[in-house]
């Protein structure tokens, strides 16, 4: 076949969730000539991953997460990563507003809603380490605002399910910011995938699965299967973007990069209690989020949420963890056997050795009750009834295990961009904090593939238009960060009341 007969596009991007669809977007902006096409395995954009009841809905903003200041051995809190995290989320507030104020992205109301986020917890232990979290973080611009209490008044105007038939002589302390949000990442990617859609030479194709990855002098020849038709194509493309969630592993695999190997990857699956009972639903507005049980890994960290999906409000409390051998909530139980190679069984065994606990915790997870979820959720709302509350699968999670020299390998909770050295391809693995920072990811990525462009006048002024601040501004610049929050929360729409 002549190389005639393949279709040329600049950029691949794989998977129609908030990574590809963030990426296209801010690709087109920066450059409206690029010719780009969004592939997408499902039916439709925004069905694993960024569906809004695949996901906690939290706009991650290191508000509330107490998992990303964890205590050292003297008992100190290191704020970094939330300093990150919070800016980074600023970061991806001033995509969306900049979109919102061109016009053609709908009411921003239809995918970000103000809603407090707090901390909570329990003991005498939990309340000294609140306590100095609260001092360490608060002496920092991004976390001012921020309230602590013991005071159980107060905590119950903050947050009324969760202190009658509490035993009174629990000590407990909490505390609230009141610019938390809670972001439908669904709505969000089909937002920017119609988006794109009315750009030239964009589009998104459904029912497409990626059958081979070629690497050539030109970039890189992508095999395409079409699932309603079975019918085969093949793109040119000069760059290609591997965002499709769990499935992104096995893809990066497929290309033979050697930046991918080594990388291994540990499913695990999630689910949630979810309440619609409008009774119960109206008394609690809030992102209400705890401290993880002894010897459970980060993700499990317990919170029960406002959720506003669709403009219902509904509650839920999670995640519960699963397990399955599945990539994707509609993937193949051979996803995790399949990716196996004798470059990453090593540090898959290492982190099997090293994991029991983990692996422990997932077992206990999987066989408990429904009473015992319930019991769970009553450590938080200690009333609740049976019969409110339903069980509602959430998504898969794919974590990276990658080679570590000390261990072996490392069971690693969070998300990394692997690119190749040439800047021709790049995935993105692993899970939270994700979605709210796929913003600051995407730019990162800008950075390590189109590193001239970027350089240049044009994509210069662009991403100055677009982001008046860097998050690393942010970071250091108080009176810039309350400037452009400010600006962002206008246009966004988020200044109106929080829910009180």
């Amino acid at each position: 076949m002549a190389h005639n007969d393949y279709e040329t596009v600049d950029a691949v991007l794989v998977g129609a969730g908030i990574m590809s669809a963030t990426l296209a977007v801010l690709l087109k902006e920066l450059d409206p000539t690029l010719k780009l096409e969004v592939i997408e395995l499902m039916e439709s954009g925004a069905i694993e991953s960024s569906n809004p009841w695949n996901n906690a809905g939290t706009g991650h903003a290191g508000l509330c997460e107490l998992n990303y200041t964890p205590p050292a051995a003297d008992g100190s809190i290191d704020i970094k990563k939330s300093v990150t995290i919070n800016t980074q989320f600023e970061e991806s507030k001033q995509f969306w507003a900049y979109l919102v104020k061109k016009g053609t992205f709908g009411s921003p109301k239809s995918f970000i809603t103000p809603v407090p986020h707090l901390s909570f917890v329990r003991g005498h232990e939990g309340i000294d380490f609140l306590k100095t979290r609260f001092k360490a973080l608060t002496q920092h611009h991004a976390f001012a605002d921020m309230e602590y209490t013991e005071d159980r008044a107060t905590m119950a105007k903050w947050m009324p399910l969760m202190l009658p038939g509490r035993d009174p002589n629990e000590p407990i302390a909490a505390t609230r910011v009141m610019a938390g949000t809670d972001v439908n990442f669904g709505t969000l990617t089909k937002h920017l995938l119609d988006h794109l859609g009315t750009q030239p030479n964009a589009r998104v194709k459904c029912s497409q699965k990626v059958t081979g990855l070629e690497r050539n002098e030109q970039g890189w020849r992508v095999s395409i299967k079409d699932l309603q038709n079975g019918g085969q194509r093949t793109i040119q493309a000069r760059f290609v973007f591997l965002g499709a969630g769990g499935a992104a592993l096995p893809l990066l695999q497929m290309s033979g990069i050697p930046e991918g190997k080594g990388y291994g990857g540990f499913p695990v699956s999630g689910q949630w209690l979810r309440c619609d009972n409008p009774e119960v639903v109206k008394q609690h507005e809030a992102k209400v989020y705890s401290q993880a049980e002894v010897g459970s890994p980060p993700m499990s960290v317990p919170h029960l949420d406002t959720r506003v999906v669709d403009g219902k409000k509904s509650l839920l409390f999670g995640p519960y963890a699963g397990f399955s051998t599945k990539f994707l909530r509609h993937g193949s139980l051979l996803d995790l056997p399949l990716s196996i190679r004798p470059g990453n069984i090593g540090p898959m065994l290492a982190v099997a050795r090293d994991n029991f606990d983990l692996t422990r915790y997932l077992i206990k997870e999987v066989m408990q009750s429904d009473e015992k979820r319930l019991n769970t959720l009553r450590g938080f709302y200690p009333l609740a009834k049976a019969e409110d509350w339903r069980l509602e699968m959430a998504g898969q999670r794919v974590q990276i295990i990658k080679k570590d020299a000390k261990h072996g390998g490392i069971l690693q909770f969070g998300t990394e961009l692997v690119a190749a050295r040439d800047g021709s391809i790049a995935a993105l693995l692993g899970a939270s904090p994700g979605a709210s920072v796929t913003v600051s990811i995407m730019l990162d990525l800008l950075q390590r593939c189109f590193p001239k462009q970027v350089a240049s006048e044009q994509w210069r002024s662009k991403l100055n238009e677009i982001f008046p601040a860097t998050a690393e501004v942010l970071a250091n610049d108080a009176e810039r960060y309350s400037e452009v929050q400010a600006r962002s929360d206008e246009l966004l729409q988020l200044n109106e009341p929080a829910m009180a």
